[in-house]
């Protein structure tokens, strides 16, 4: 159960209900509502404060959409924060992802355990070094930096760490409230 009372679609107001309507045509193919018709994952909290979920809805669809790091490598960081932060909904969301985008499964498995993941890819190392470093350390060694900027250039750079810090907030939201995981879904961590 949510800490965080569940905002029903019946009697919304303007601004909720255009976030309503962005959200649910905005992410064709996810399972946003539960068995009440309630958003889940962070939206039901967005909707408390629309006029911030607004923000928050199209600074994220920029950072999975629009940036220009290449798409498994920006599941590979959203993981990477949502195992850090142990957010049991951000892991449930993004893990399928990251394996579509064709991130090899032992490396989610490793992400899961609290273990380094061994990647046969070097740019996913580097990214997952880059995500690692700041959320561990709160800086990244040279050597890390010059990698990652090596392949993401400037701006990529300036992207990866926008999406890391969006994706902490994001699963603080989560781990804040309680938010639950569908029913049926396992948990991760106990």
């Amino acid at each position: 159960m949510t800490r965080l009372s569940m905002v029903s679609p019946n009697g919304l107001n303007e601004a909720q209900q255009k976030l309503w309507d962005g959200l649910t045509a905005s992410r064709v193919g996810l399972d946003r509502t539960d068995a009440n018709g309630h958003l889940v994952g962070p939206f039901n909290a967005w909707l408390h404060v629309p006029e911030l979920g607004s923000l928050l809805s199209s600074l994220g669809g920029r950072l999975r959409f629009e940036t220009s790091i290449e798409r498994r490598l920006t599941e590979v960081a959203i993981c990477t924060v949502g195992a850090h932060w142990r957010s049991e909904f951000e892991f449930f969301a993004h893990a399928p992802m990251a394996l579509e985008h064709g991130v090899d499964p032992s490396v989610i498995e490793a992400l899961r355990a609290g273990e380094v993941p061994s990647f046969t890819r070097d740019d996913e190392q580097i990214v997952y070094e880059v995500a690692r470093q700041l959320l561990h350390d709160r800086r990244v060694t040279d050597s890390t930096y010059e990698s990652a900027e090596s392949l993401l250039g400037e701006a990529g750079m300036v992207e990866l760490a926008t999406l890391i810090g969006y994706y902490c907030l994001i699963s603080m939201l989560l781990n804040l409230f309680e938010v639950p995981l569908p029913d049926g879904a396992e948990p991760n961590w106990p």
